[in-house]
């Protein structure tokens, strides 16, 4: 009798949900993997590990996001799987190799020593490092390897709940049965794209005056005012700024629900440019430095942008002491669960590729996090989807005009809770129902 893997590969499937939000998308399936793995999103390979002829793989466009699933562990070659892989894959795009973790290779051979489990045929159990290794030498860049499925059982629904308890305790040292390493596409080009700025404003007619006039002039940009329910004149003078800077392809929009986050996602629906960047109306970030800001992904060095406040000394009195320790604190739990570096997590000046507006919604929509300012929904999508994130250090000024929109301690309960169900979401095995 041979143990089921039913769980395991439905888990894997939907695992691998998060890589395939766009359906410009890739799947490479070892073929004797093929009813095991539910993937009604992307376009499939299905091949022989007995009979793999690399000449007569054939692609029929570049894709955004190329898979593999068990198949680095049955190639003959793995420098020509992944150098096929490059070749067809967009200038940003990711590479997802899903493996078995090499330190459950003795039990596997156990199991199938007691005929407990299916033989592999031509099995070669490469650890991720490895691969990370040969992948360099073909023009990929590394950003991240996870990993799931301590208990790859239902066990009566005791499994699931185990498995969980157990990913959640150990989430930082890659017991999963299963891996999932994430490359990207390094290819350094330098391409100007259209661009989108996002400004939202409330009670901020102060400060959108002189915020405007030093915005650079970008070629091929655009302006998206987001005006909330203000006391002063916002909106007006928003309309005005638009009349005023013709050479400006500015659009004003009222804003008609409440919050940050609710301006900036009825302001993406509007959005246009390749690259979106959002930039705070009280002009406490330089906006001048969207020049490096858009220059980062013009050249391809990052998918996501994110500013730091902590790193320059900032203005006296441009963040209260309380605001500093909690920004703190939490870059520290978020780069704990994201794996990515951050100094700071709440700067309100974020530039993404466009291909992350879908991510954010799908992000939104499958997990249903409530996040007051917006921040952590885009940091935290950019990171669980693969993007490749960077920082850029800006001066943070004090405000001139107007004052601070943020609670401390209400918005800071709210972004607590939202950590712990993010904390989930990254480190436990999902079910088909979510």
């Amino acid at each position: 009798m041979k143990i089921a893997n039913k769980t395991f590969y439905k888990r894997h499937s939907v695992e691998l949900e998060r890589f395939l939000v766009s359906e410009n998308s890739l799947h490479i399936i070892n073929e004797n993997s093929k009813s095991k793995i539910e993937d009604d999103v992307s376009h499939k390979i299905y091949l022989d590990p007995e009979k793999l002829d690399y000449k007569q793989i054939e692609f029929s466009t570049k894709y955004d996001t190329i898979i593999f699933t068990d198949i680095i562990e049955s190639g003959t070659d793995i420098y020509k799987l992944l150098q096929l892989a490059k070749e067809n894959l967009s200038t940003s795009g990711k590479l997802i190799v899903t493996s078995l973790n090499t330190k459950y290779i003795h039990i596997s051979n156990l199991l199938e020593f007691l005929n407990l489990k299916n033989k592999n045929i031509k099995q070669s159990y490469v650890a991720s490092k490895k691969i990370s290794n040969i992948a360099s030498g073909v023009g990929f860049e590394y950003i991240n390897t996870i990993s799931k499925q301590i208990i790859p059982f239902r066990l009566f629904g005791l499994g699931t709940l185990l498995n969980t308890i157990l990913e959640l305790i150990f989430f930082r040292f890659i017991l999963g049965l299963r891996t999932y390493t994430i490359f990207r596409n390094n290819e350094s080009k330098k391409i100007q794209k259209s661009k989108s700025i996002i400004i939202p404003a409330k009670n901020e007619e102060g400060n959108l005056p002189q915020l405007v006039k030093r915005i650079p002039k970008f070629n091929n940009c655009e302006i998206i005012i987001v005006c909330g329910d203000s006391t002063d004149n916002t909106l007006i003078t928003s309309e005005n700024i638009k009349k005023e800077y013709q050479d400006f392809n500015i659009t004003v929009l009222e804003q008609s629900g409440k919050g940050k986050a609710n301006a900036v996602w009825e302001a993406l629906r509007e959005t246009s440019g390749d690259v979106i960047a959002i930039l705070d109306a009280d002009i406490s970030v330089e906006p001048e430095t969207l020049v490096q800001f858009f220059e980062i992904i013009d050249n391809n060095y990052a998918d996501f942008v994110n500013g730091s406040r902590l790193i320059y000394q900032m203005e006296t009195d441009a963040m209260r002491r309380i605001n500093k320790f909690g920004n703190r604190l939490f870059q520290f739990l978020i780069s704990q669960v994201t794996s990515t570096h951050l100094t700071d997590s709440l700067c309100g000046t974020k530039v993404f590729k466009r291909d992350l507006i879908e991510k954010i919604f799908w992000w939104q929509e499958t997990f249903n996090l409530k996040d007051p300012f917006g921040d952590f929904d885009l940091i935290f999508c950019a990171s669980f989807t693969g993007q490749k994130i960077s920082e850029y250090p800006i001066s943070y000024k004090a405000r001139t005009y107007g004052k601070t929109q943020i609670s401390r301690f209400r918005d800071g309960l709210k972004l607590i809770r939202y950590f712990l169900k993010s904390f989930i979401v990254f480190n436990s095995s999902r079910s088909k129902n979510g």
